[in-house]
C-alpha cells in the first residue's frame, strides 16, 4: 500500500498543474481539470436555483448585487488578461443572483456563479460592503482554492489508485467529493477553506474590489464589524468558514498599502 500512494504522489507531481495564484504569486497544486469541476459546479448552481426562490431582476435589491457584480467582474477579467492569467477565467459563465432566505450568507462556485443570500444585505450595507463580500467569493473561485481542497481529498479518499482512473470508475465518489467541499446538500457554499485560503482570498478580494472603484479600506471595517456581529451564539453562517479573527484583520491592515496602489475611485 505504502508503494502505491508513492506511486499516486509521483504521477500527481508529474501531471498536476503547477501555477501561480495572481496577486499573491503562492505556487499551487492541482490535479483536477477545470472543465470537470465547472460541469459539476453548474449542475450543483442549476439545483440550487430551482430548489430556493430567486428574488426577480426588477427588485432593487437584486439590481444592486447585479451592478456591484458586474463592476467587480469587468475589474476582475482586465486585471487578469494584462497579467497573464485570462486562461482563469475564460471558462467562466458569470451570474450574479439574489435568492430570498434571511440567513447571513453568500458564494461564488467554481465558473463564476455567485448567490447572494438576501440575509446578508443588512449587513454589507453599502455597495463597498457588498463589493468586499463578493469579491471575497470571487477570489476564491480566480485562485481555485476548491480545486486544491477537492485535489487533496481525492488523493486520500482514493487511496493508491491513480487520479484519472479513480475519477473515471468512481464518478458518485467523486461528486461527493465536490459536495462534501462546497457544503452541497447541506450548507451550499459553506467551503472547507483552509485559513492560508482565507487570507488569500482577503488580499486578492480587495484588489479587485479597489480595481472595480470600491475603497480596500471599507473592507476591513466590513469585517471588523461581522466580527463583532459574531460574539456569542448567534453567530452569522457567513463567518462560519470566514473566521474575522484580530490577526486576520491585522493581517489585511498590512496588506491595504499594496491594494491602495490599485484604487481609483469610480467616477
Amino acid at each position: 500500500m505504502i508503494k502505491r500512494i508513492s506511486l499516486l504522489i509521483v504521477l500527481a507531481i508529474l501531471f498536476a498543474d503547477c501555477s501561480r495564484v495572481p496577486v499573491t504569486r503562492r505556487k499551487q497544486f492541482r490535479m483536477l481539470p477545470e472543465s470537470m469541476i465547472n460541469s459539476m459546479s453548474l449542475t450543483a448552481y442549476n439545483d440550487f436555483i430551482t430548489s430556493n426562490q430567486v428574488v426577480g431582476t426588477t427588485d432593487s435589491r437584486t439590481q444592486q448585487v447585479v451592478n456591484v457584480g458586474q463592476k467587480l467582474q469587468n475589474a476582475t477579467i482586465t486585471y487578469l488578461k494584462k497579467h497573464g492569467y485570462g486562461k482563469r477565467v475564460k471558462q467562466f459563465s458569470w451570474a450574479f443572483t439574489l435568492v430570498e432566505d434571511p440567513t447571513v450568507n453568500a458564494f461564488c462556485l467554481p465558473g463564476g456563479k455567485i448567490v447572494v443570500y438576501s440575509g446578508i444585505l443588512p449587513v454589507t450595507k453599502t455597495d463597498a460592503g457588498l463589493a468586499t463580500v463578493l469579491s471575497h467569493e470571487i477570489a476564491h473561485a480566480v485562485a481555485r482554492h476548491g480545486n486544491e481542497r477537492m485535489s487533496q481529498q481525492l488523493a486520500v479518499a482514493m487511496g493508491g489508485v491513480a487520479l484519472s482512473v479513480a475519477i473515471q470508475n468512481n464518478p458518485q465518489e467523486t461528486q461527493s467529493i465536490f459536495n462534501s467541499v462546497y457544503g452541497i446538500g447541506g450548507n451550499l457554499g459553506i467551503l472547507a477553506y483552509s485559513r492560508k485560503h482565507e487570507y488569500e482570498a482577503d488580499k486578492i478580494g480587495m484588489v479587485f474590489m479597489a480595481l472595480a472603484g470600491y475603497d480596500p479600506a471599507e473592507s476591513i471595517v466590513f469585517w471588523e464589524t461581522m466580527s463583532a456581529s459574531g460574539a456569542g451564539a448567534n453567530i452569522p453562517q457567513f463567518l462560519s468558514t470566514h473566521p474575522s479573527d484580530a490577526n486576520r484583520i491585522a493581517a489585511m491592515k498590512e496588506f491595504l498599502p499594496t491594494a491602495k496602489t490599485y484604487f481609483k475611485p469610480a467616477q
